[in-house]
């Protein structure tokens, strides 16, 4: 028995008449809602100024923190209006005829930029609610260990703080290198399996650093990790997460093949996605280490009534949290994926590493400004944090956007200035962002 014919049948919202009815008439809103939906134009290859047009972003100012909370591009407000929409005018029947399928219609999206299948992926309103669902879920005991370092954003911190504290496991920290300029690859994948003992049982580490810009060779530590695990028996396996959002939307990257168990990202930041949007991927072993935290909607209900055998749900169904979100986001985070793709990955990374390159390059060569992120692409992604010699940072923010130039501060202990040029900025705006940094020096 089908969970809509049940719900029709038990007269819960709908009779079964009228849910056919209902299904009908939605039919024609959603071909409404896709024609409004695919309205903007494609952006041709290489057209940064095209892409540029398909935001409301302020001109007005020279913008290097999007990167903290995405503008919504075309294609994805206009899917967001057309839900937002169809729900204001008929909310119970728009929800009952999609709320079957669209979520797996949306981790299949998120698969083809991804990489991999989409039962590996759940979804999620944010990187800290992931990072939250998934440490969460860990199954942990007295006497187990989690590493992770001391670069890490305080939502990772606490998620694993408060695990520990319910579990009775242990948490430690280490430094993966002292110079973030100074990064090096070999030394960090040393430090990660010098710090390893037996009690370890998760290693989380964060992709791209916010408070340095350092990027982690993921890859390299997963190899590293994999040694370790060929020594060990099947339960007592290091579990690898990944908190990854300030890589993903600028690495040309197969996650599936990044190597990490759980990848943990908002897609309201480079991606573009809609805001309240982000996804964890977990390998096929990953998930069966983690128990769900909130119950979801689809997969929970099918068992808890009986209509499907558990286990039969996609892996990552079972923990994207249910309850009822703001639907006209979530449903329209397939617009950023196809957007991303339409841009070309490859394209989207050059891009960005190109202006980031221009940036350090050009803040390197100012006598009283320290730079912190490496200067290899390889080793930084889209983040470049510095220092000007006798001004707080906090001050070079405020005396720039005086300027027309928004950036950012590290919210951290350590507090550095922070740009992070994207794909909406052009050379023109680097260049005048440095001009500002150099006025400040003179």
């Amino acid at each position: 028995m089908k969970r809509r014919q049940l719900l029709g049948g038990a007269g819960l919202l709908l009779g079964a008449s009228s849910l056919a009815n209902a299904e009908a008439a939605v039919a024609g809103t959603a071909a409404a809602s896709a024609t409004t939906a695919g309205a903007a134009p494609p952006v041709p290859p290489g057209d940064w100024e095209a892409l540029r047009d398909l935001f409301p972003l302020t001109r007005d100012y020279v913008q290097l923190a999007t990167f903290l909370l995405a503008s919504h591009p075309k294609p994805v407000s206009d899917a967001i209006e057309a839900h937002r929409r169809a729900f204001d005018e008929n909310p119970a029947d728009y929800w009952h005829a999609h709320f079957e399928t669209i979520e797996g219609k949306i981790c299949k999206a998120a698969a083809q930029y991804m990489g991999g299948s989409g039962h590996n992926i759940a979804l999620t309103d944010s990187t800290t609610q992931g990072l939250a669902m998934v440490y969460s879920g860990l199954a942990l005991a007295p006497g187990d260990e989690i590493l992770h370092s001391v670069h890490d954003h305080y939502s990772t911190d606490m998620s694993i703080e408060y695990r520990a504290q319910r579990t009775g496991a242990s948490v430690r920290k280490i430094a993966l290198y002292d110079d973030p300029a100074a990064f090096n690859t070999a030394d960090c994948v040393e430090r990660i399996t010098r710090a390893i003992t037996d009690k370890t049982r998760v290693v989380a580490v964060t992709w791209v650093h916010s408070v340095t810009g350092v990027k982690l060779p993921i890859r390299a530590i997963a190899d590293a990790l994999e040694e370790v695990n060929a020594k060990r028996g099947e339960d007592r396996r290091i579990i690898f997460c990944v908190d990854g959002v300030h890589g993903f939307g600028i690495e040309d990257q197969d996650i599936s093949q990044l190597g990490c168990d759980f990848f943990i990202a908002g897609t309201h930041k480079w991606m573009f996605g809609p805001r309240g949007t982000g996804v964890i991927w977990g390998s096929d072993w990953a998930w069966q280490q983690s128990r769900p935290v909130i119950p979801s909607f689809s997969a929970t209900y099918e068992t808890w009534m009986g209509l499907a055998p558990e286990g039969t749900a996609p892996m990552g169904e079972h923990m994207s949290p249910g309850g009822f979100h703001a639907f006209e986001h979530r449903w329209s985070l397939p617009k950023a994926f196809e957007l991303h793709l339409q841009l070309g990955k490859s394209q989207v990374q050059s891009r960005i590493h190109h202006l980031n390159t221009l940036t350090k390059e050009g803040l390197a060569s100012m006598p009283k400004v320290k730079l912190y992120t490496p200067m290899s692409s390889e080793l930084s992604s889209g983040l470049v944090c510095f220092d000007v010699e006798g001004i707080h940072a906090d001050t070079v923010v405020k005396r720039l956007h005086e300027k027309g130039i928004i950036m950012s501060s590290t919210p951290y202990r350590e507090v550095y200035s922070r740009f992070a040029p994207s794909l909406l900025n052009s050379e023109a705006d680097i260049e005048k962002a440095l001009a500002a940094v150099r006025s400040l020096t003179a």
